[in-house]
């Protein structure tokens, strides 16, 4: 099925973790004009080769991003506008957890610094975007959030990252109410656990390289975890696999695109069948 993506211009936030690079990469596989926004200028510009040694359909362009900033913010989308035109679809992906924690013993430092990046970065971009959505009546803004706000089991060690993301969940809703009359969509993704298919996909921010890999599993030792029965939160699955980024981008671009024009509003988890409304 051809998503009409081509020439699409799209912002994508935290391209440097392993969803972010899977959405950038996907997204320019289809023909869009993708800004890779992230902190990890080094990742960036690895992911901009990459697509150009693919040689995806789409064209790449990394640029130097604090979400959590709304002047860094407008900066990005003025390069967008530069460069591309005005953006055509948002998906905020940048968030993360700062360190697992039991609630009691999380400080003001960590906490203050997930909602800056969860919630302050996801309302930044969505009001950076607002004019050039609003003022042509189109656009769709796709939020990632996490299994972590659905289960309580997924927000082990985790629970006020829980929390924030359950704010995205809420706003998600409430701003798809708000905007859908103007011609805006807004979707909400609630991944499960997602692999990257290597160790060096993921950038030096990622949740994976701060203490993933150490604390969870590297991809190959939690593929073979998962086979044995033993991998934390996933032995138990549904659909007995990974996920891997591709999982989420396929979702996000079918809701990026207009063969998705009659849906707005929704929460959908990708996480092998882990949460089941």
């Amino acid at each position: 099925m051809d998503l009409e993506l081509n020439n699409k211009n799209v912002i994508i936030t935290g391209g440097s973790g392993g969803i972010g690079r899977g959405l950038v990469l996907e997204f320019a596989k289809e023909g869009a004009n993708v800004i890779s926004a992230s902190r990890d200028t080094k990742q960036g510009a690895l992911l901009e080769q990459e697509a150009a040694k693919q040689k995806l359909a789409g064209k790449v362009l990394a640029v130097a991003t604090d979400v959590t900033d709304r002047a860094s913010v407008d900066a990005m989308i003025a390069r967008c506008h530069e460069v591309f035109g005005a953006v055509d679809i948002l998906v905020n992906n940048a968030g993360g957890v700062s360190q697992p924690s039991a609630l009691e013993a999380l400080s003001d430092e960590d906490r203050d610094w997930e909602k800056k990046l969860n919630i302050d970065g996801v309302v930044n971009c969505c009001q950076a975007v607002a004019n050039d959505m609003l003022s042509r009546g189109s656009g769709s803004i796709i939020n990632i959030s996490s299994n972590s706000s659905l289960l309580g089991e997924a927000a082990a060690g985790v629970a006020h990252y829980g929390g924030v993301k359950g704010f995205v969940n809420s706003f998600s809703k409430s701003l798809a109410w708000e905007w859908a009359k103007a011609g805006v969509r807004v979707n909400n993704i609630c991944p499960g656990w997602i692999v990257p298919y290597k160790e060096e996909e993921v950038g030096e921010g990622s949740f994976w390289n701060r203490f993933g890999f150490e604390q969870i599993g590297r991809p190959d030792d939690m593929q073979n975890a998962l086979e044995e029965g033993t991998l934390f939160n996933m032995s138990g699955l549904p659909i007995p696999r990974l996920g891997r980024p591709v999982d989420i981008a396929n979702l996000t671009l079918f809701l990026a695109s207009d063969v998705s024009s009659y849906i707005t509003g929704q929460l959908i988890s990708v996480s092998g069948g882990a949460y089941m409304p």
